[in-house]
């Protein structure tokens, strides 16, 4: 049998990837988090936010610490795997990534030290600057890794001389057409995943009750802020739709599995989409509904698969299906949102056992939302490593055997699955240890030691 080194090549980098941005996907949002709470505990003196955040700030030091190791691994696969590809496009993407390095790691390595071994030594406005600082440093990090693969999915500000890419305008390379859509529905989607976690955890400490207090606070705090996130994250996706449709046709027919260009087309809700035969199968659809959720217009147009060359042609039932996972995990988070503002209204907010197991459930699916996103973002792109210039099959290396990427799998494959099941098995424990165990000393004030706090627990946050 012979190994394919491309499609290897493609599978490694996905598996690879696939694991490490569950990393970033909680971490982002994990930083800005604790940089609230530090806030409120800055401004409010409510030592309950002191120990909520001196919890999360030990969990964030492991998720960080893996996604570090995990991320290392893929700049050495451009050279390994990918080399036409890196020779090609290295004069646009790597001072994009190197800006990442300057930005977004030189800033998180001057004060991460800070956040997570300075409680004791500097006074609590600087412990809260610098849970600021690492929070922006993810967002710069964000902003400019979105930009290079938005710069891959909508190409802009280049030229080509000799097979390689230079650039013409910085500012058209960083903000591409694809650019705010896509920083704006990561970032938000990463915010929710977040969200959600801290709602699971919020609900199994409230059911535990050791630490009730700190669970409902947490609890109310992240659906107040899950309230306007979902939303939000819902219209952005809209609006990135509407951007796809207009720069990436292909991808949005193979998202939709629509075959034949047409107005007035309908929203297929679920079918088998039969790429061989151009066809779908099992179909279940609503009239007219796709034009209008698209196009925004329910006499607009959409280009069907059959416009576009065979070989031009994304895998359609992967996008499909990974496309209808996301927007699925997407209603039942908004569902989440909106029973949770019934039980406020009517004060059973924190004793819905129902409800509490709902949110524990819910933990993980931000997770699988971004997993799906990023599956219908990479695979919809396809057949293209630069969309519409560069192709997958021209980009990786020219000598690579399958045998060498089969043996390089394999073993990426055995390391990731003891990194990151050790990793998840230690946050579980310090999430067991509970928020008491992770900050049980005060900070210094104006260089002094100050008093012993006394906990103080309101009479509306008591189990």
């Amino acid at each position: 049998m012979e190994l394919d080194p491309v499609f290897l090549s493609r599978l490694q980098f996905a598996w690879v990837i696939a694991w490490h941005i569950l990393m970033p996907a909680f971490t982002v949002g994990l930083a800005s988090y604790i940089a609230l709470l530090e806030g409120l505990h800055f401004f409010t003196g409510r030592e309950v936010y002191f120990r909520i955040s001196g919890f999360w700030i030990k969990i964030f030091s492991v998720a960080f610490g893996v996604g570090v190791v995990s991320g290392i691994v893929m700049p050495f696969q451009f050279g390994t795997n990918w080399s036409r590809y890196a020779d090609a496009t290295s004069n646009v993407l790597a001072p994009l990534f190197a800006y990442e390095g300057i930005t977004a790691f030189f800033l998180e390595a001057a004060f991460l030290g800070v956040l997570l071994f300075g409680r004791k030594l500097v006074p609590p406005w600087a412990h809260f600057a610098s849970a600021m600082m690492v929070a922006l440093g993810t967002l710069f990090s964000s902003f400019w890794i979105l930009a290079a693969n938005s710069w891959m999915q909508t190409p802009a500000g280049y030229e080509v001389v000799d097979g390689r890419f230079f650039p013409t305008d910085w500012l058209q390379i960083i903000f591409n057409p694809s650019f705010p859509y896509r920083l704006g529905h990561t970032v938000v989607g990463f915010y929710v995943t977040t969200g959600f976690v801290v709602l699971g955890v919020a609900a199994w400490l409230i059911r535990r009750r050791d630490f009730a207090a700190e669970g409902r606070i947490m609890l109310s705090m992240t659906l107040w802020l899950l309230t306007a996130l979902v939303p939000l994250q819902i219209f952005l996706g809209d609006q990135h739709g509407l951007n796809t449709l207009e720069h990436q046709p292909a991808k949005l027919a193979a998202i939709e599995a629509h075959w034949e260009t047409g107005k007035r087309v309908p929203l297929i809700l679920f079918a088998l989409p039969d790429q061989k035969n151009e066809t779908n199968h099992a179909v279940v659809e609503v009239p007219l509904l796709g034009s209008l959720i698209l196009a925004h217009d329910i006499d607009g147009e959409i280009k069907g698969l059959k416009d576009f060359p065979v070989g031009d042609r994304a895998p359609v039932a992967v996008t499909f299906f990974a496309f209808r996972v996301m927007v699925g995990i997407g209603t039942l988070m908004l569902l989440v949102v909106a029973v949770s503002w019934w039980l406020r209204l009517r004060g059973h907010l924190y004793d819905s056992p129902l409800f509490l197991r709902a949110c524990l459930g819910m933990a993980p699916l931000g997770f699988v939302a971004v997993l799906a996103g990023w599956t219908t973002t990479e695979v919809g792109r396809q057949p293209w490593t630069v969309y519409g210039v560069l192709r997958t099959a021209d980009s990786v290396s020219p000598s690579l055997s399958g045998a060498d990427v089969l043996m390089s799998l394999l073993g990426y494959m055995a390391v990731y699955l003891i990194i990151f099941p050790a990793g998840a098995m230690l946050m579980l424990r310090l999430i067991r240890k509970g928020p008491t165990a992770a900050a049980a000393t005060p900070p210094i004030e104006s260089g002094r030691p100050s008093q012993p706090i006394t906990v103080q627990i309101e009479p509306e946050a008591k189990p």
